[in-house]
Formats: C-alpha cells, structure tokens, sequence
C-alpha cells in the first residue's frame, strides 16, 4: 500500500517502524514544526528524526487548510493516510483524499477515553485494561468507526510510562495488522463516550490533594509518572512522590485519627506515611527539591521527617 504517515512524538515511531518494516511504501511523512529549545536551537520532532534516516520526504506544515499542501498529498495517490498523535486537526477536504480513507491509532478502547491523554486517565481511573484502537477518521474528535480492537490488561504497578511504551509496540503491530486485513473489516460505528473526555494532562493536575482516598493517590501518582509526576510541599519546598502502596496495615500508625489528619506526614520504623481521606498511603520512593529521587529509607538516613506534619505548605 502507498501511505502518507501523520504524526509527531515518540509514540508515533514504531507504527512508522512498522509499516516500513511490513513493506507498504510510506511516500511522505507530515509532523509538527521544529521547536525552539535552549539557547534558540531548532529541534525536530522525534517522528521527522525518523522520518529522515529512513530517506522519507517529510513536510512540517503550520497550516492544514493550505491549498499547496492539500495538492502535495492529492499528488501521493496514497491508498492510506496513517494518522498517530498528529497533533492537528485534519480539514475533510484532507479526510477525503486517500483512496481508502484516513487511519488513526488510539490508545484506548474508544469509545473509552477520546482525546489527548488517554494512557493517563485509565490509570488514574482505576481501569483493568486498556488498549489501541484503529478508527477511520471523521471530522470529530475520535469520534470515527472502529476498525479494530487491541486489548491490554494493565498492571497493579503500572505507570503512564510503562503503559505508553507496551501501548506504542502494540500500536504498531495494530496499524500493520489492520492494514493488511482492511479488505476484510467491517467498520463499526463508536456510539456515545463511555467515559469522560481524557483532557490534556497538565503540571498543576500533579499536585495531590490528600483529602483523597489513598487509593485515588495511589493511582495519581502512577498514572503521573513520569511527568508530570504527582507532587506536594514540605517545609516550603516541592516533594515529589514516585512509588506508593495503600498501607493495609494501619495499625502501624497507633493513636493517629484518621478523618482528621489528611496530609500528616509520619516516619515510622524506617518508612514513610501519609494520612489520606480515612486511610494511609505508604511512601516507596520520593524526592525532595534540589536532591535525586530515593527510596524512603534512603531519604530517612539524610533527615528526620517532622512527625505530623501537614504536606502543601
């Protein structure tokens, strides 16, 4: 198949990856314009560094509704447009022009979790599994028919980090396997969202709010690692939380009342403890501002915590 590939982060690589490797011939690749970084330097997208050592064309157009560009891809006679976290919106005088439609991958089971943050949010809301999705565009956002369905379980322990990378591989296995049995698929319409639209992630959605359960922490702080990374303040300086269990015992914590103390920090034993909204929050790791991240017995040999002390000032 002839292709025009669409997209922008590391995310994007190995469905790239994959559809070169499976042998479709990717005849232009179209990524987000280079970024100033420090000093002034421009920098590529991840996808355009790919895009030029596999010798592919690659545009980084600023506009989509630009009559030179819609030419440029009416030229490519492509069969597909291959579309993986773009990051722009596609007019339909774009949508219409491959033979055979606009493909995108999505990281979830739509119609769980349209929009831009969905490997966060499935984390943070708790949920067993997870998954791509291949869709043929339309001109909603993530709104299009379904195509096929890629399911992953996800782990007790897993983070956004852990879950972008396995959900990347499989995006990339998704798009070859759905190109190559496209004849065969019978799209299928979405219906309506059954979840909340997974919003952008933000740094300031990091700051945990321990008039939480645990369990809701818990689940923040994985689901926020590694960025923006869920954090509080102690002694006026930014505590970041890497790794933390719900304590089941909270007996280790004894004449501490719990609907009343949400935010204390305690030092117990050689471990860490945070009273949260009626249960307690074990702390594995952490890193206080200025210093490396460390696990909480490490963090203890340096300092005493102050017992009781409430996190956010």
């Amino acid at each position: 198949m002839k292709i025009v590939f669409m997209g922008t982060p590391d995310f994007s690589l190995q469905p790239l990856k994959s559809l070169v490797k499976a042998g479709h011939d990717v005849s232009l690749v179209l990524t987000r314009e280079d970024k100033k970084r420090n000093r002034g330097e421009l920098s590529p997208t991840p996808v355009k560094e790919l895009a030029q050592e596999l010798n592919i064309p690659v545009l980084t157009p600023s506009k989509m509704k630009d009559e030179a560009l819609i030419e440029r891809l009416k030229s490519e006679n492509a069969d597909f447009f291959v579309v993986v976290a773009y990051g722009k919106i596609l007019p339909k005088e774009i949508l219409d022009i491959p033979k055979f439609g606009c493909i995108n991958i999505h990281a979830s089971l739509l119609p769980e979790y349209r929009g831009a943050a969905p490997i966060q949010w499935s984390i943070i809301d708790g949920k067993k599994k997870t998954g791509i999705t291949t869709m043929l565009m339309d001109e909603g956002l993530d709104t299009g028919d379904i195509l096929k369905q890629y399911e992953l379980p996800i782990a007790d322990d897993e983070t956004g980090g852990s879950l972008f990378d396995k959900l990347a591989i499989l995006g990339g296995e998704a798009i070859a396997d759905t190109i190559a049995n496209f004849d065969s698929i019978t799209p299928t319409p979405q219906g309506e969202a059954t979840t909340e639209y997974a919003k952008m992630i933000s740094k300031r959605m990091g700051e945990i709010d321990f008039n939480k359960s645990a369990t809701e922490i818990e689940r923040l702080i994985r689901g926020m690692n590694p960025w923006p990374s869920a954090y509080t303040k102690y002694e006026g300086k930014v505590l970041k939380i890497w790794e933390a269990k719900v304590s089941e015992n909270i007996s280790e914590l004894p004449n501490i009342n719990l609907s009343e103390n949400y935010g204390k920090i305690y030092s117990i034993n050689k471990d860490i403890f945070i009273i949260c909204n009626n249960s307690v929050l074990k702390v594995l790791s952490l890193q206080l501002e200025g210093k490396k991240r460390m696990s909480a017995k490490d963090f203890l040999l340096g300092r005493e915590i102050k017992q009781g002390y409430v996190l956010g000032k």
